[in-house]
């Protein structure tokens, strides 16, 4: 029997072509051959079935594509239409005569009145022709149009993840085939509404014809009075322009319901269904409303009440079955969490992924993070990466800000890798008041500024204005934390970059200046040695935003020596007006101090290579002597309201900035090579050793 089956649908799609041509043809042969009563009423009840088999495809289809042959058979239905129309006219006014489905149509409509038969025709054609055609036409247009419109711009998409690898070449060209397909359906449809308009104009115009000519044909040749002639054609006109009125009814409105459906991943009813129910309150509110009017004496009350009531009860149903969809919903994500953690490869993996830097939060803080709550922080923050980029020309990843709970309510902390490296507290509703001098107090909660430990004072913000007019420095809780955030960074800027952020920033300029980096990475140094000559200039706080200098300076000094110190040094006097416009004070001139020539010669003579590179090894008495020496030469030139850096030759820069950074980590030593020809340098203090 399967054979069999198979058999006659593969007989049908051979001959599909050639059994639909025949019927296309034979509609044509309906308009010029009389057909007998029993034969119209044949094809009349085939008109009515097509056009519920039509309506009901296009409320199950998902898809407009899935029945794009409905412009075509919109055509061909019209002319079927059509085609019997000219058949009943035929046999209406040559023998007074329709066949029984016509004659049961007008007798069962107009009901003894063919007025009101005729009415209620006129009303059914109006209704089509105004409401539903117009309709279909205006909505077809306009999507013909905006298809049109989006083909350019999703056939750039189609490309798009063609290119980019996301879709193989047959899944492109099939994408742009159904882009063309869409296209053409819609601009048929546009013009086949057109058929649907003059139908309904062409049955109006055939039901005027066949009631005043089968009036003057009953009077003049039939031999009918007025009455009978009147009442005979009437009626069967009226059927006639029923039975062709209804299917030409079916198929408009599945046009409009065909042109006006998104594509979706369920039919027409499953849509309507799951929207239409999915909200139980409208259904509450819209049973309160019958459940009044049926108190109203002069309505029907039981037919409100009893539909109130039945809205009620659909509305209860609903909502017990929502709340019991949320139950499952909330077992399943326990239930899908409890297999997630089961997963203990994927769950595992998840605790290396470890950010650069990330910023936690007490829950007091949150309402400075969020912006519905007026809070800026994110904002702030995100300035704080540009301006490192600025000054220090730094990548710096996105910062995560996070709220934790096992915080105290007002603490932040700064973790850089996951670890704990900073920490203050904020007072939210309060500003931060510092005295530049240090000499005053003020009324307030005491405290000390984060960044740099300055005394400093909590203070309402009615006090806000007088404290500034003081002369105090006075800013808001996410100023003191994005500040905090911005020393932070510059002080670790050298351990935030890794090989992966030297990349990007080699790839930067690559873009403009590649001979540099082609010549550099990997020929003559590693990624990982120009990682460290980077680190090493944003250790001593020294902007690496010329990286084109940097690297022409390390790709000049590779090819004669390798060392990490060697090529340090060549970076920063690349950098030589750079370090100078760092240090430069007013009138552009440097303030330094300097060391004295038997000791730099000692230093010279003390340096021994170890694996943490080039070190002075110097006597614990000398090296405490010097250190006391240096500290109370910056501690001279300070209280002169001075800034100074200790200057040197090149020879000894790093050997005495790694004995002396353990206690003046933010002390800047500088080269000869490094001062600039144009800035002028002012000693105002010199490191000896007693026996100097």
């Amino acid at each position: 029997m399967e054979v069999a089956v198979v058999e006659r649908q593969s007989w049908i799609k051979r001959y599909a072509d050639m059994v639909i041509a025949g019927l296309i043809i034979g509609i044509v042969l309906l308009i010029i051959i009389p057909l007998p009563p029993a034969a119209l009423d044949f094809f009349l009840v085939i008109s009515l079935g097509l056009g519920m088999i039509i309506l009901l495809i296009t409320l199950f289809v998902t898809d407009a594509l899935e029945f794009s042959v409905f412009p075509t058979l919109l055509l061909v239905v019209t002319l079927y239409r059509l085609a019997l129309n000219i058949s009943s006219t035929r046999l209406i006014l040559g023998e007074a005569e329709a066949g029984k489905v016509i004659a049961a149509f007008g007798e069962f409509v107009v009901g003894g009145s063919y007025i009101v038969g005729f009415i209620v025709f006129l009303i059914i054609t109006l209704v089509q022709f105004v409401v539903i055609t117009n309709g279909s036409s205006r909505v077809a247009e306009v999507a013909a149009r905006f298809t049109l419109d989006a083909m350019p711009g999703k056939q750039m998409a189609i490309d798009s993840d063609f290119n980019a690898g996301l879709i193989t070449e047959q899944e492109a060209r099939e994408r742009r085939r159904r882009l063309q397909r869409e296209s053409d359906f819609y601009g048929a449809m546009d013009g086949a509404t057109k058929f649907v308009r003059g139908d309904a104009i062409a049955g109006l115009v055939i039901v005027f014809i066949n009631i005043i000519g089968g009036l003057v044909i009953g009077i003049a040749v039939m031999q009918m009075d007025a009455q009978q002639a009147l009442t005979t054609f009437t009626i069967l006109t009226i059927g006639d322009g029923l039975v062709t009125q209804i299917p030409a009814v079916l198929v408009s409105t599945a046009t409009g319901i065909l042109v006006t459906r998104a594509a979706s991943d369920t039919s027409f009813g499953g849509d309507v269904s799951r929207q239409f129910l999915s909200f139980p309150r409208v259904l509450v509110v819209a049973a309160g409303v019958l459940v009044v009017m049926g108190l109203i004496p002069a309505m029907p009350n039981l037919l409100f009440l009893g539909m109130g009531a039945a809205l009620g009860l659909l509305a209860y149903n609903l909502n017990r079955e929502e709340r019991r969809r949320e139950v499952a919903a909330a077992e399943q994500a326990a239930a899908r969490e409890v297999r997630e953690q089961k997963r203990e490869p994927e769950n595992v993996l998840t605790y290396f992924q470890v950010d650069p830097l990330e910023v936690e939060i007490g829950y007091n803080l949150i309402p400075l993070a969020s912006e519905e709550q007026g809070g800026d922080l994110l904002h702030r923050v995100a300035g704080v990466r540009r301006q490192c980029a600025q000054e220090l020309g730094i990548y710096v990843r996105p910062i995560r800000i996070r709220d934790n709970l096992q915080l105290k309510p007002n603490t932040y902390v700064f973790k850089m890798r996951g670890v704990e490296a900073a920490e203050g507290e904020l007072e939210p509703g309060r500003y931060l008041a510092m005295d530049p001098t240090g000499d005053r107090t003020l009324q307030g909660i005491p405290t000390r500024e984060p960044t740099f430990g300055l005394p400093a004072w909590w203070i309402a913000p009615e006090n806000r204005e007088a404290a500034e007019i003081d002369g105090f420095t006075v800013v808001d809780p996410a100023t003191v934390l994005a500040t905090h955030l911005s020393e932070f960074i510059k002080r670790h800027g050298h351990e935030l970059l890794g090989r992966q952020e030297v990349q990007e920033l080699l790839n930067v300029v690559k873009e403009k200046n590649p001979a540099v980096v082609e010549e550099l990475v990997p020929g003559l140094l590693s990624l990982g040695e120009v990682q460290k000559v980077l680190q090493n200039l944003l250790k001593e706080r020294v902007p690496i935003r010329d990286m084109v200098s940097i690297l022409e300076a390390l790709a000049d000094c590779a090819r004669q020596d390798r060392n990490e110190d060697a090529l340090t040094e060549a970076a920063r006097k690349a950098l030589s007006r750079t370090i100078s416009r760092l240090h430069a004070r007013e009138g552009g001139k440097i303030r330094v101090i300097t060391l004295h020539p038997r000791l730099e010669q000692r230093l010279i003579d003390a340096v021994q290579p170890t694996a943490l590179g080039a070190f002075p090894v110097l006597e614990p008495g000398t090296a405490q002597r010097v250190i006391q020496s240096l500290g109370a030469a910056v501690e001279k030139a300070q209280s002169k309201g001075h800034l100074p850096a200790v200057l040197c030759s090149s020879r000894v820069r790093l050997p005495f900035r790694r004995l002396t950074e353990r206690h003046f980590p933010h002390l800047s030593i500088l080269a000869l090579q490094e001062i600039a020809p144009q800035i002028d340098v002012e000693a105002v203090g010199t490191v000896t050793l007693d026996e100097d």
